[in-house]
């Protein structure tokens, strides 16, 4: 539930984002949405049975967790293409060096990335000036355009919808430590991106002030 007194900086986010969302699109300024998320990695406690003549595969129902690792996608919706980075922790360091990664290697020539993320203390512009030097920490910026999804407003980001594929499509399994999850991770993110996966997004500004009505202020004559 959100508290009335947060009613315009909701809007005002939501606004912003679904304003992004259906700009047309533009290789020079790609949209991507950005998300993180952890990973509980399992092992099992007795070997599974292979499939043989007349039985299936078995599995058995223990396991034992093996600690965890931490996801970072970014998502092209428009593009059809995503990234998807394996890592120890998610603090301000890894996420600055997944950005810079993003620009250097993903997007190159693009005259700015308008990057979709929600507001964790970690994404901070100003970490960039914390583990890089000045230049480089300008240059980056310089290249990314921050919009910041509404708090209890996850669900506008598209990233969401890729870990839900990714959930579904890779992690449904057990899966034992960090090489493996390495090696289903990039084939999932090979395979979506070669089949060219997009995001059909639908709800619009209009959307939002029907079916959000409740958030927007009325104003009497």
């Amino acid at each position: 539930m959100i508290p009335p007194e947060e009613d315009a900086e909701f809007v005002y986010h939501m606004e912003d984002v679904l304003a992004l969302y259906h700009e047309p699109y533009d290789p020079n300024q790609p949209v991507v949405c950005f998300d993180e998320h952890p990973t509980e990695l399992t092992k099992e406690v007795l070997a599974p049975l292979p499939a043989a003549p007349g039985r299936v595969a078995r599995e058995d129902y223990q396991y034992k967790p093996n600690g965890t690792k931490n996801l970072f996608l970014a998502s092209e919706p428009l593009a059809g293409q995503r990234v998807v980075t394996v890592t120890d922790r998610r603090t301000k360091r890894d996420w600055v060096t997944f950005i810079r990664h993003l620009v250097d290697e993903h997007y190159p020539d693009a005259d700015c990335i308008r990057v979709v993320l929600d507001n964790l203390n970690t994404h901070d512009p100003i970490a960039f000036y914390d583990f890089f030097e000045p230049a480089e920490a300008r240059r980056l910026l310089n290249k990314l355009e921050f919009h910041f999804t509404p708090v209890h407003g996850s669900w506008l980001n598209m990233a969401e919808i890729e870990f839900n594929a990714l959930s579904q499509q890779c992690l449904d399994q057990r899966i034992p430590d960090a090489a493996t999850l390495q090696t289903e991770v990039a084939a999932w993110e090979e395979h979506r991106n070669t089949a060219t996966a997009t995001i059909d997004w639908q709800f619009t500004t209009d959307d939002a002030q029907t079916k959000l009505e409740r958030l927007y202020p009325s104003f009497e004559d």
